[in-house]
């Protein structure tokens, strides 16, 4: 079988997803549909918001389906009218098993991370979040349980030290596109390989997840040492962002809630103050961590304002008297 002769149906949403359906269909690929979730309404004026992928299928021509739930029958009906040889799932929703069971050669999934270690919903949050030095891409066969499927292929990359969640989102995007054409070649030159799950876990990798964010995860703890909250932040940057409260003192109820996007590394200081405490000088704003080291804050967003850099914040915030909690 060549190329052209494989049925392959691609479900994606993001724009994650969008530069493995770009190679694919550049590359000549038989991509007999694209699934992409329903379009939303939001923002000013509740404009229609469409998803990346489907963006992408309408300006290249490519056959586009939107179901509202998956187990319709009338899409069922359609994707077996499709007739496909392979599905391809990059960061879509949880497929019921009629769903990936029904290609002959089955489903297969990219994953942003080194499975089995970070499973769920927000593996590249996650491992910038515990100052993992290195993440990587994983294709694995869909099964029944989430995340847990025979690997394919698995590609490691770096962290850098200053990379944020941007940075690394970016570097899996290109290299999860690689990795997924080098799968589906596999495929078709009926040489690929799979590797049980079980069988690295047996080995001593560990399993820590990855479960979805919510506000409360985002929350700074300034106790924890300058090191570890540094990783936090950069971790949830851009998105969802890591927050504070700048507040008169720790058991105020109320305060200014803020968002820090990006910090300098820790600093040593010898002023021995609690942990939240401000030390600033006339450009430059620090807060100090849980180990009495201080980080520099760099970029941050007040809330119901734009971001702003730390020295435009000490021009516009009075912070003599507050910490943060």
């Amino acid at each position: 079988m060549n190329k052209e002769d494989l049925r392959i149906i691609f479900l994606g949403t993001p724009e994650f997803a969008v530069e493995s359906l770009k190679r694919l269909h550049e590359g000549g690929y038989n991509i007999v549909s694209v699934v992409t979730m329903p379009d939303k309404v939001g923002g000013r004026g509740n404009k229609v918001i469409q998803s990346a992928v489907k963006e992408y299928a309408l300006a290249n021509s490519l056959p586009l389906l939107q179901p509202e739930k998956l187990k319709d029958e009338g899409f069922i009906n359609t994707l077996r009218e499709l007739k496909a040889d392979l599905q391809i799932v990059i960061a879509f929703r949880m497929l019921p098993e009629i769903v990936w069971s029904m290609p002959r050669l089955g489903t297969f999934n990219l994953h942003a991370s080194l499975l089995p270690k970070y499973r769920g919903a927000a593996p590249i949050n996650r491992a910038v979040m515990n100052g993992e030095q290195e993440t990587g891409v994983t294709t694995f066969m869909l099964k029944h349980e989430l995340d847990t499927g025979d690997i394919l292929k698995q590609v490691k990359i770096p962290i850098d030290i200053y990379d944020d969640v941007e940075t690394v989102h970016d570097k899996l995007m290109y290299l999860g596109a690689d990795t997924v054409i080098e799968t589906v070649d596999s495929i078709i030159a009926g040489n690929h390989t799979v590797v049980p799950q079980k069988s690295l876990i047996a080995q001593g990798i560990e399993t820590c997840g990855a479960p979805k964010i919510f506000k409360e995860d985002c929350n700074i703890d300034w106790k924890r040492p300058a090191m570890e909250v540094y990783n936090h932040i950069r971790g949830l940057s851009p998105y969802p962002a890591a927050w504070t409260t700048l507040a008169n003192s720790e058991n105020s109820d109320s305060g200014i809630q803020l968002k820090i996007y990006k910090t300098s590394l820790p600093q040593k200081t010898s002023t021995e103050i609690l942990p939240g405490s401000i030390v600033a000088d006339k450009h430059h704003v620090f807060a100090v961590c849980g180990d009495g080291c201080m980080l520099e804050l760099l970029s941050i967003q007040v809330s119901g304002k734009k971001r702003i850099s730390g020295d435009e914040f000490l021009r516009g915030t009075q912070v003599a008297g507050k910490r943060f909690i």
